[in-house]
């Protein structure tokens, strides 16, 4: 494929000219060999390649989305896959679904496992982070007394699954707080090991805390954790498919992820790895025939559940390799800092999330003095339709924005446009 056939595929595919039956069902080997034709595009032609990654998504024209963090839309190639798959099923669910789609599991998993950098006998799909890291949290063989470390940045699903076992079972929580940005790593984990005691059995390690982008050294704090017999659960709602790093890097015991946030997977789809000699001893959160089995997939006993959502996670895979993870890190970064170099010198602007490559990616929270939140986040979308969401969690305070790869610099011009006058007013 030349250059000008790459581009009118791309083309194609994002104006959805191309029947997602002709396009799902051509051979997996074109379909990827497309892509990475395309990708050599950016080695040549720089912000052209994110122009025509923009065009692959169905972004509003009316509306800057910068609220990615909280759940991101997926390109047209993904929505297609969902929609054929979906009317796939309903040609025959029992028929479709058990006996056809059911049996494209394993080469997902297989799929999933190669950019996760694990085992694929160690994950299994879920529908969110939530579920994934619940069924850790509720599995886990925890009695009373049994203390584990999290912080109170954590996200409020996971404290609340946390906070139901210390009144359902007695184990102790014990709090760890931080005051955010911090670039240090020996800072942070200092404090996790200042909370460990010989009665810690777990330790929760958030790894890009959700309200701020804050990056935490997980695989440090996992060390230090395993030197004292403690197990290690790591939520990676906001790394995965965001920051380049495999599940191994972590030398964490579970771990758990929302795809339909960073890699862009449909809407309800999630991921959840456990070590695999961990396994056994997990119970399910949803009752399987065997709740000791060492079968990764017995945490996969959903009952009836959305097979095509499940399917287009494909689709999503192939889009994050033709972008690459390094590639894409470096372009989130690089959006985050151009809208903030433009703001961070105002005396009344003040952005509470860390800046270096080696904390941060793409999300970043900026404070204006004297005004709320929620004004600064009211005034972007009242001024510049600008959407964006106001956080109000413990030491932390601001508007979160969160771009992703089809946003485009002109918004975040505008953005920063819109904070300086917002601080000036």
């Amino acid at each position: 494929m030349d250059r000008r056939s790459a581009f009118r595929f791309m083309a194609a595919t994002a104006a959805g000219v191309m029947s997602p039956s002709l396009m799902l069902r051509a051979s997996e080997r074109s379909f990827q060999d497309s892509l990475h034709q395309f990708s050599d595009l950016a080695d040549s032609d720089g912000e052209d390649f994110w122009h025509q990654i923009r065009q692959a998504y169905s972004a509003s024209p009316t509306l800057i989305n910068l609220n990615n963090g909280g759940v991101a839309p997926s390109p047209r190639v993904v929505q297609e896959a969902v929609e054929y798959y979906s009317r796939l099923c309903n040609e025959a669910p029992s028929y479709f679904m058990w006996r056809i789609l059911d049996q494209g599991r394993e080469p997902l998993r297989q799929k999933m496992a190669e950019i996760a950098g694990c085992s694929a006998e160690e994950l299994a799909f879920h529908r969110n982070s939530s579920e994934s890291l619940e069924t850790i949290i509720f599995g886990l063989r925890l009695k009373a007394g049994d203390e584990v470390v999290l912080t109170k940045q954590d996200y409020p699903n996971m404290i609340n699954a946390w906070k139901q076992r210390e009144k359902r079972d007695g184990i102790v929580l014990k709090w760890i707080s931080f005051d955010f940005p911090i670039e240090d790593k020996d800072t942070i984990v200092k404090k996790f090991v200042e909370a460990f005691s010989s009665k810690t059995r777990v330790v929760q390690i958030t790894h890009v805390i959700n309200w701020n982008g804050q990056l935490l050294p997980a695989r440090e704090i996992a060390d230090e954790a395993h030197k004292r017999g403690i197990e290690v659960m790591v939520d990676a709602a906001h790394s995965f498919a965001h920051i380049p790093y495999k599940i191994s890097d972590l030398n964490c015991d579970y771990w758990g992820t929302s795809l339909h946030k960073w890699l862009s997977a449909p809407i309800g789809s999630g991921l959840l790895y456990v070590r695999k000699e961990k396994i056994k001893n997990l119970y399910p959160l949803l009752a399987a025939a065997d709740p000791e089995s060492e079968d990764i997939r017995k945490f996969e006993s959903l009952g009836t559940r959305s097979l095509a959502l499940e399917h287009a996670i494909a689709q999503a895979i192939d889009f994050f390799l033709m972008i690459g993870a390094e590639r894409k890190f470096n372009r989130l970064h690089e959006l985050k800092m151009h809208w903030a170099d433009q703001v961070k010198s105002h005396p009344k602007v003040k952005l509470i999330s860390p800046l270096s490559k080696v904390f941060s990616g793409a999300i970043c929270d900026v404070a204006v003095e004297g005004k709320t939140p929620a004004q600064l986040s009211e005034f972007l979308h009242n001024e510049y339709k600008i959407h964006t969401v106001s956080i109000d969690w413990e030491n932390i305070h601001g508007v979160r924005i969160t771009p992703n790869v089809y946003t485009m610099k002109s918004e975040l011009d505008k953005l920063a446009r819109g904070i300086l006058k917002f601080a000036d007013s």
